[in-house]
């Protein structure tokens, strides 16, 4: 299949749209660095941000940049590797037994609750 702009666009890249302090929404494709638009309202941004993509795409296709597709949830398995501090390892895995959960539970919390609440 040829990667042109009609593939591209037709991927399914997020977007997020938030609310602009200074009024209006703002929206942007994570995937697409530097791919923001501004508009008054939801639908005005969705429009645009429509536009905005395929004018992001477009310029990069002209560039030969190397334009990154859309996160699929198969990318990602639930495992990840992390090497830490003896001393870190430590104090988690003694929390963990406080609290009568596995250690792996206690990362999986704690991991969570850190992150910043956002809609995907």
């Amino acid at each position: 299949m040829k990667k042109d702009l009609d593939y591209y666009a037709g991927l399914p890249y997020r977007e997020v749209i938030e609310v602009d302090p200074a009024g209006g929404y703002v929206g942007y494709i994570p995937e697409l660095r530097g791919c923001i638009t501004q508009g008054e309202t939801k639908a005005e941004i969705l429009e645009m941000l429509e536009d905005a993509k395929k004018a992001w795409i477009s310029t990069a296709l002209d560039d030969g940049m190397e334009i990154p597709e859309p996160l699929r949830e198969e990318d990602f398995s639930g495992r990840f590797n992390l090497r830490i501090p003896k001393s870190l390892h430590k104090r988690l895995a003694m929390q963990a037994k406080a609290e009568g959960v596995s250690l792996n539970q206690l990362a999986m919390y704690l991991l969570a609750s850190g992150l910043k609440t956002a809609a995907s």
